[in-house]
């Protein structure tokens, strides 16, 4: 398959039977830079590790996970749907900017019948519905899975309100805001959320410690606001 080689966050070692958190990135990303941008988080909750993966695009001298209005969808669910079927259960699924759209339309293949697509929880960091009719059927039913929602009040990239539109899609979603823009967020409340988050899963990882230094920044996305759904 594809694309689909598996980064470890710093700090983690891969176990078998490890709490395990599948992470994609956003529309101009990488696993590599993914796994910058996740450092703080990672270091935070030793018990879990952070899996971020390449789109299958970047295989092919591309990028994203498609592009408007869903040019790239079917070479990207067949390999998502053969991920799931090849590697180990994920526990959780992060995603990033278009990841976190990425992460919505998982949630969405999970709720079908016979998908293999399966996993306990979603975590998106300024995430979006996508409109185009192809991914329609994905959103017909709310989304029966603990999700939290990381939002940022200063996102010009993705408008808070495109991200709330995502957390209405879901039973009781959990949503977190920080001042800043399309950032994954160092600051100690969304951390100290998100541990208290994936502690109460019922497969939980180790969540104790004191957690990240609170002088780590956020590592800012690649993406533009054109680019999360243009080509």
């Amino acid at each position: 398959m594809q694309g689909n080689s598996m980064h470890r966050s710093e700090g983690t070692t891969e176990s078998p039977d490890r709490f395990r958190i599948l992470c994609l990135h956003g529309y101009h990303g990488n696993a590599n830079l993914l796994s910058r941008q996740l450092a703080h988080l990672a270091s935070a909750i030793p018990g879990a590790e952070f899996m971020p993966v390449n789109a299958p695009s970047l295989a092919e001298q591309d990028f994203g996970w498609w592009h408007s209005p869903s040019r790239g969808w079917a070479r990207t669910r067949a390999w998502v749907t053969e991920l799931f079927t090849s590697q180990p259960r994920f526990d959780g699924v992060f995603g990033f900017s278009q990841g976190g759209a990425m992460t919505g339309l998982l949630c969405g293949m999970r709720a079908q019948p016979d998908n293999p697509v399966d996993f306990d929880f979603a975590i998106m960091v300024g995430g979006f519905k996508n409109d185009a009719p192809e991914h329609a059927e994905l959103y017909r039913t709310t989304f029966a899975l603990p999700s939290l929602h990381i939002i940022g009040e200063a996102d010009r990239v993705i408008p808070p309100h495109e991200s709330l539109a995502l957390a209405a899609q879901f039973e009781n979603p959990i949503v977190l805001k920080h001042q800043g823009g399309h950032i994954i967020p160092p600051d100690r409340p969304i951390v100290a959320g998100l541990r208290q988050f994936i502690g109460s899963m019922p497969r939980l990882p180790a969540v104790s410690g004191s957690g990240p230094d609170d002088s780590i920044g956020g590592v800012p996305v690649a993406d533009s606001p054109t680019a999360r759904r243009s080509p």
